[in-house]
């Protein structure tokens, strides 16, 4: 972008505090029409199905740690417990004691966990002791900034992880991510994400057929999470700045990347999933804030995408009470078009090719949840020594919400190059060495206007 110093888009967004800067599944399915000879996109073995059993294999025991105890780190432990026999929770880590107190009561309640007082850890360096504290795998759940430097530390001591999405919110995690991904690869590790349509059967069904080119090539999409406002924590007296914005994560730019990150990464990375692992060269955007109770982030995105190929991805994303919501994903391709909406796919006329069976599905499976499926691909992998890489894929699709970001906050035109190359970094220090005290971009908090 030629004007990128002028509007100095870092300064708007980057600078906080002391910061320097995935046998395939049965096609259950019914088909209305003939779809013709296909031209895939990719061939068999070029492009990855898992397997989605109803539990995972059978085999060694397995011990995990819970790296971040809030709802979304809980549920994913209890999905871990559902999705495998012999696998254990036996530590615990997050900043703040009551979470750890929270989860520990939960996890042995309703799950039968006995987790020791001496597993329990608490503070910045939690996910340190809990990696060390001899677990074979880790679930990381915390704030999303802190993630990519959670997953360098379970690589380096050759822990499988799984990565809570998305798995960062600026260009240095994002380099972070890339960097130790090819590490774990290396190391034979596991790494499963939480961008769970890539184990939702429907999808993984019709990502499988649009693979074999039943849909053409894609020539662009619409993606879209629209909802009502999420949660929100209100500040109490005792509360440094540090502990409310942690608190209230969801709210906070550093910390959850703004929503389009944190929430819209998964229809994004829906469409950057189904176009075979391209990211987008350019983004140009509008965003705004209106009525957000807390925090420094938009209310809302709208994103125009470009690609090499002259494909456009149309984004949007909204969390306002009193609008209309809608969740989903369409691609267009030139036979075609596929929509989540629906779970269809049909041609240019409109007539139906694919829908999914969701009744033969019923009857062939009793595990459907994808937040449990995701666990299961992830303890078949471990158990079977193979390496598997989810972080790449999400790491691309975690930098282009950052691109559209950082796009809605600047109003100009940026490219791929210019945000990833960046010095954007949104920690505040190094990530086991803070403390709960004043923090700058609470303070000051910097609401971007475009063209500044």
């Amino acid at each position: 972008m030629k004007n990128i110093s002028r509007r100095n888009f870092l300064s708007c967004s980057a600078v906080l505090g002391g910061g320097a800067l995935l046998a395939s599944t049965p096609l259950l399915s019914s088909c209305a029409a003939k779809s013709g000879k296909m031209t895939p996109l990719k061939q068999p073995g070029e492009y990855y199905i898992p397997e989605l059993p109803d539990k995972a294999v059978d085999g060694r025991e397995l011990k995990c740690g819970l790296i971040g105890c809030g709802g979304r780190g809980t549920g994913a432990a209890f999905n871990l417990l559902e999705a495998a026999n012999g696998v254990k929770i036996t530590a615990l880590g997050d900043v703040f004691q009551d979470r750890v107190n929270d989860a520990r009561m939960r996890l042995q309640g309703d799950a039968g966990q006995e987790i020791p007082d001496e597993m329990c850890f608490v503070g910045f360096d939690a996910y340190k002791k809990v990696i060390d504290s001899g677990v074979d795998m880790v679930i990381i759940a915390t704030p999303p900034v802190f993630r990519p430097y959670h997953f360098q530390y379970a690589t380096e001591k050759g822990v499988h992880s799984f990565l809570e999405k998305p798995i960062a919110v600026d260009a240095a995690g994002y380099r972070t991510i890339m960097a130790v991904a090819k590490v774990a690869q290396s190391k034979g590790l596991a790494v499963v994400t939480g961008t769970q349509r890539h184990h939702q059967r429907e999808y993984v069904e019709a990502f499988e057929l649009v693979q074999k080119g039943m849909i053409g090539e894609i020539t662009g999409g619409e993606v879209y999470w629209n909802q009502e406002m999420l949660w929100y924590r209100d500040r109490q007296p005792a509360w440094t700045d540090m502990e409310w914005s942690i608190r209230d994560w969801v709210n906070w730019k550093w910390l959850s990347g703004d929503h389009i990150v944190e929430q819209h990464v998964h229809n994004i990375d829906v469409f950057l999933w189904f176009a075979g692992g391209i990211h987008p060269t350019a983004a140009k955007a509008v965003g705004a804030r209106h009525r957000r109770v807390t925090g420094d982030q938009y209310d809302c995105f709208s994103v125009d995408f470009e690609f090499e190929n002259g494909i456009h991805l149309h984004s949007m994303c909204r969390q306002i009470n009193g609008c209309s919501s809608s969740v989903g994903e369409v691609i267009q391709g030139t036979k075609g078009q596929w929509s989540s909406f629906d779970n269809t796919i049909r041609d240019l006329q409109g007539n139906i090719l694919w829908q999914y069976n969701a009744e033969a599905a019923q009857a062939a499976f009793q595990q459907h949840n994808p937040y449990v499926l995701e666990h299961v691909d992830w303890v078949n992998h471990i158990r079977n020594n193979e390496a598997h890489d989810e972080a790449t894929l999400t790491g691309i699709s975690t930098l282009a919400g950052v691109l559209g970001r950082e796009a809605a906050y600047n109003g100009g035109t940026l490219t791929w190059d210019e945000v990833s190359a960046s010095q954007m970094n949104y920690l505040p220090g190094e990530p086991d060495q803070l403390a709960f005290g004043d923090l700058d971009a609470v303070k000051n908090p910097v609401i971007p206007v475009p063209g500044n």
